[in-house]
């Protein structure tokens, strides 16, 4: 099992709609909008690395979502 974190970060006045979507991905364990750089944290647990590119290849196609930075638990 893969678990990560993805600092998201949307264009303006999206942050609760982009957090909505991604709230209904069954991978996705906790979202939170949060102050600073980046503007969503989302926990994913997925079942390989593969599996995680791919997440994150889908939805970096979302037009509001601008940038991302994952960072993998290493356990």
């Amino acid at each position: 099992m893969v678990t990560a974190y993805i600092l998201i970060i949307v264009k303006p006045g999206t942050e609760d709609e982009v957090a909505g979507r991604l709230m209904k991905e069954k991978i996705v364990k906790d979202v939170g909008i949060v102050y600073g750089e980046y503007d969503i944290i989302t926990k994913v647990e997925l079942p390989t690395m593969e599996d995680l590119q791919n997440f994150i290849l889908r939805i970096r196609r979302d037009k509001n979502i601008e940038r991302t930075s994952t960072m993998i638990v290493a356990k």
